[in-house]
């Protein structure tokens, strides 16, 4: 009786270095592509919280108006720390913490130990306009019914990195927004989508006094500064 053959099995052959390489070449392509993805995606949440406490912050001021004789918050360049506007509007705002930061500031934690907020005002608006004596000169724009075209007349916007966290950094310097290196000094024109250090592939969220908010690219803010529009001057406005 002959015994049946045994063909033994042709051993496995492994992973040659090049299969290897393209192997690891392709997970780490994946993995990159993964990563910007969530980057993005992270990003753009964060935009639309941002928008959404500035809209917060516009709803609070038109009741703040309401119940002032249609003035807007007072700026410190006005009134005492205490009485900042972000916490003269403390009790319209809701979840007062997270409204008064942007989840994009990377200074933001520092700024809610420090009782300040990531979002700044328009001195155009918010600062009294006053002569060599102290006089006020024009009218007073944080009066709703003096402002032209509320559509077109900003209120808030983000904070530049280079603003103090404390509450008395609270507004900007609008009227000298004749360089860029000026703006960017007092807001941050590329706060959100940004992957690039000088911020110009991004853009940020804008409060009009309407209650509306718009998201601006740097580049379109750039372009208003260097061809001699100042976009924080509000329709109207007459020193």
């Amino acid at each position: 009786m002959k015994c049946p053959r045994i063909v033994p099995r042709r051993l496995r052959r492994g992973f040659t270095l090049l299969e290897l390489l393209v192997v690891m070449s392709l997970m780490i392509g994946l993995c990159a592509v993964g990563a910007a993805v969530w980057r993005k995606s992270s990003s753009s949440a964060k935009k639309v919280i941002c928008m959404g406490n500035l809209r917060t912050i516009g709803v609070a001021m038109h009741a703040h108006a309401q119940e002032n004789g249609g003035v807007l918050p007072l700026t410190t360049h006005s009134t005492t720390l205490d009485q900042a506007w972000i916490y003269r509007l403390e009790d319209h705002l809701g979840n007062f913490d997270e409204v008064r930061i942007c989840p994009s500031d990377p200074r933001g934690k520092e700024r809610l130990e420090a009782r300040g907020t990531s979002y700044i005002l328009n001195s155009f608006v918010f600062v009294p306009s006053v002569d060599a004596f102290g006089r006020p000169r024009g009218k007073a724009m944080n009066r709703l019914i003096n402002m032209d075209d509320p559509t077109r007349t900003l209120l808030a916007t983000v904070c530049s990195d280079d603003v103090g966290v404390a509450p008395g950094n609270d507004h900007t310097h609008s009227e000298s927004w004749k360089k860029w290196s000026v703006v960017c000094r007092d807001i941050a024109p590329g706060r959100h989508g940004s992957s690039r250090g000088d911020g110009m592939d991004g853009g940020s969220n804008y409060l009009y006094a309407d209650g509306h908010v718009s998201f601006i690219r740097a580049t379109e803010l750039k372009r208003q500064i260097e061809s001699g529009i100042n976009p924080a001057q509000p329709p109207g406005w007459n020193p």
